[in-house]
């Protein structure tokens, strides 16, 4: 693995990249100050950076009652639980910067427990929890208990499509041993 490669998997990049694929590149150079090493790393196959892509943007971006920072939460929270380094300091800042919070940020990623969540926050992200350490035990009680928080059914979906997601992510990125950019360390503290 070269200094500079985003995983520890020999894939390089396609070269040159499609034209909507370098302009999705400095668009985020742009509005990021770099390009995440996550798109990086898929960008060796650009069909599955653009299933990739569409995904996240769909459930992180797109519409859904659950705000954005609530969404980052949910990937931190099950990054945490999955121990996955570069979700969490990469998703660990997004916590920051939505906040606006850098300590609240810090006890997401380091234990979401002691956070001082309300009763919604508290029961998504013991939901998103559970579905990422037993998934087998989730049950009609688990989704009463979110609805009881204040959440819709559609709510509950869209919850359980982030964690998935996220768990998924996670371990691509262990098993290829994804590096964080180190712009995420020092941001929004």
């Amino acid at each position: 693995m070269t200094k500079d490669a985003p995983t520890a998997l020999n894939l390089p990049m396609v070269d040159p990249l499609p034209p909507q694929t370098q302009k999705y590149f400095d668009i985020c150079a742009e509005k990021l100050g770099m390009v995440p090493n996550v798109l990086r790393a898929y960008a060796f196959d650009i069909a599955k950076l653009e299933a990739f892509t569409a995904m996240y943007n769909d459930l992180m971006l797109g519409e859904s009652n659950l705000s954005r920072l609530e969404r980052e939460m949910i990937a931190v929270a099950v990054s945490a639980e999955n121990r996955c380094f570069y979700c969490l300091v990469a998703h660990g800042a997004a916590v920051r910067q939505l906040s606006g919070d850098p300590v609240f940020g810090e006890q997401i990623v380091l234990n979401w427990r002691v956070a001082p969540l309300p009763l919604r926050q508290s029961a998504m992200l013991h939901f998103a929890a559970k579905l990422t350490d037993s998934c087998h035990s989730v049950g009609q009680e688990d989704r009463q208990s979110l609805r009881d928080a204040g959440f819709s059914d559609r709510d509950i979906w869209d919850i359980a499509s982030v964690a998935g997601f996220f768990n998924m992510t996670n371990r691509v990125a262990t098993a290829t041993n994804m590096k964080p950019n180190t712009e995420y360390h020092a941001s929004y503290r």
